[in-house]
């Protein structure tokens, strides 16, 4: 019995996810549609306009056959003159009517498209640094390119030829029953083998389009992990390996596309046979009829142009339901993407932090990533405004993590992390980043010149305050002796420049910022011997005066410090000057020790 119940909860638990899901993605669409609302009724009327051009051809040719080429044997030329001005006005006003519609349906889906894609970029901006350490970026990319192209798909012309064929069946049946019911019924009787092949097709194509998108998924994801790790793969001659993954992914995708192509196959096949049926059936009743004199022959010209056009939209509206189900599997990941809620969240009323002096607080705090166990149980922790702190410890130790903190990358479980007495949890977001500047060991640097990415520290900062930041720090005799100076273009990731140039260009962008507090997270780990002697002097300068928190493995920048704090295991076990600790003769001392010893040998 309790597993049946457990069977029970979870299926409805599933169906209930599902609902939530559907629920979330019309939520989405809705408002996508919201703006462009008034233009989108536009376009549903000359979709109906039209329609209601094309279906008058037949009539205009029934009457042409059957009234006006008799009124044109007994010398009347007005009725056949009158048909055929007809006939054409209906063509070009069907013609004009289609042409807008696409201009219109164009300029709504782009409208939409437009849309959708900033708000997937701004949202991804603002979710917290713990959801991009989770969230690969192939998927974000994925979500911006493939899964948007789907929507694309859809809505530059899915929606229009959904209505448009639905129209013309409507109309066209309509309009058949009217001018002979008879030949009508055999139209009726012929739509329920269509239907049927086409809801067959449906529930065939709905999980084979399913299959497709999420091959399709995995495959950008794989190419965009290669290329962006290149250089390990080069590195490591795994170049026939991840050759190989990426190609059973591909292979994969292109199996995927292969059976959506037969299926697509059987159903044009199918419809199309089912559509020449019809037309012979109702070509044979009525002929018979017309025989008998019962059926005009303008009629039965007329039915059987009604019946072959009948079937073409079945055909276009089953060929829409891929687009739909791509598209609403699309839809579904970026609704999803976009009700994600940043784990960091912007204060609800803002403390304003204009001058920071940059006293810092752990109080009590707590912390773990997400829903995992807890890596700092407890610390307390005050750096008063000014002074320079190290951090040391071994790999996993707990650093890294007190410095996002500290950058309110992560809010804390329990406790409270304070910067001049305020909670980092209330200071307005804008205060916080321009009293905080975190440089990394990664040191990123944009597509774009030199200069521009210094100034990513202050954007409104002159040509004469970027010179001197890089002067501050040592880096501008470097800048200066590249091609075109401060103009230099770097590409993605910088890779222009080495690993050390590009930390010193990053150190020229924290010193431009001016922060109150200045965090560097293994920011010297990639310079050189050279470089490292060169980038000391900088770093004299950039930390002078202010509250600076700093993550070495290298004790020679870890000696010019006020403070070290020995962590481990997410606990502070010594704390004191440089000296002072070489003193204790402790695990510092140790460290030191070890270092010494690895100059004297260097030497």
């Amino acid at each position: 019995m309790s597993v049946l119940t457990s069977e029970a909860f979870g299926v409805e638990t599933t169906r209930e996810e599902s609902r939530r899901i559907r629920r979330r993605s019309l939520g989405l669409l809705r408002s996508l549609l919201r703006p462009v609302a008034g233009a989108a009724w536009a376009t549903a009327a000359l979709v109906v306009g039209s329609q209601l051009a094309a279906v008058a051809g037949p009539a205009l040719v029934a009457y042409g056959i059957d009234q006006a080429l008799p009124a044109l044997t007994a010398g009347d030329a007005q009725p056949i003159t009158l048909a055929t001005a007809a006939y054409l006005a209906a063509a070009l006003l069907g013609g004009l009517l289609t042409a807008a519609t696409v201009r219109a349906s164009a300029r709504v889906s782009q409208t939409m498209l437009l849309d959708l894609r900033r708000r997937v970029f701004r949202h991804t901006q603002r979710l917290s640094l713990e959801f991009h350490e989770t969230y690969t970026s192939g998927r974000i990319i994925s979500r911006q390119t493939s899964d948007v192209d789907a929507l694309r798909e859809l809505l530059d012309g899915g929606v229009t030829t959904l209505a448009s064929g639905v129209l013309a069946m409507l109309f066209t049946a309509v309009s058949l029953v009217l001018l002979d019911w008879r030949s009508g019924l055999v139209l009726l009787i012929a739509v329920v083998p269509g239907v049927v092949l086409t809801r067959w097709f449906q529930v065939r194509s709905q999980v084979q389009y399913r299959k497709q998108r999420t091959a399709a998924a995995r495959l950008i994801v794989r190419f965009v992990e290669t290329m962006t790790g290149i250089r390990a793969v080069q590195a490591f001659r795994r170049e026939p390996q991840v050759g190989g993954v990426y190609g059973g992914l591909a292979e994969d995708y292109r199996e995927t596309n292969a059976r959506s192509i037969r299926l697509n196959g059987v159903f044009d096949t199918g419809l199309t046979l089912i559509g020449n049926v019809t037309v012979a059936a109702v070509l044979l009743v009525g002929g018979l009829r017309a025989l008998d004199g019962a059926l005009e022959v303008g009629v039965l010209v007329a039915a059987v142009l009604y019946a072959r056009r009948f079937f073409n939209p079945l055909q276009q509206i089953g060929m829409f339901y891929n687009s739909f189900q791509s598209a609403t599997a699309a839809l579904e990941k970026v609704a999803s993407l976009l009700a994600e809620e940043p784990t960091v969240p912007e204060p609800l009323h803002p403390a304003r932090l204009v001058h920071a002096r940059g006293d810092v607080r752990f109080e009590d705090v707590e912390f773990g990533y997400g829903t995992g166990p807890t890596v700092l149980p407890q610390i307390d922790l005050h750096v008063p405004a000014g002074q320079s702190i190290a951090l040391v410890g071994e790999t996993g130790a707990g650093k890294s993590t007190i410095a996002k903190l500290l950058a309110r990358f992560y809010d804390v479980r329990a406790g409270a992390v304070r910067l001049d007495g305020l909670d980092l949890r209330e200071i307005d977001p804008v205060d916080l980043r321009r009293a905080v500047v975190m440089v990394t060991q990664e040191a990123y640097l944009f597509s774009g010149s030199v200069g521009a990415n210094i100034a990513l520290g202050k954007p409104e900062a002159t040509p004469a305050e970027i010179e001197a930041a890089a002067r501050a720090v040592g880096v501008h005799d470097l800048i200066v002796s590249m091609p075109d100076g401060y103009a230099t273009e770097v590409d993605k990731r910088g890779v222009r420049l080495s690993a050390g140039q590009r930390q010193l260009v990053s150190f020229a962008r924290a010193f431009l910022a001016d922060p109150a507090l200045l965090i560097l997270d293994e920011a010297t780990s990639s310079l050189d011997v050279p470089g490292e002697a060169l980038v000391q002097l900088g770093l004299q300068t950039l930390l002078a005066g202010r509250t600076s928190v700093v993550i070495a493995h290298r004790l020679s920048t870890v000696m010019g410090s006020d403070r070290v704090l020995v962590i481990e295991g997410g606990r502070i076990v010594e704390d004191g000057s440089p000296d002072a600790l070489v003193a204790a003769g402790g695990r510092f001392a140790d460290l030191h020790t070890d270092w010494q010893r690895s100059l004297r040998r260097s030497t």
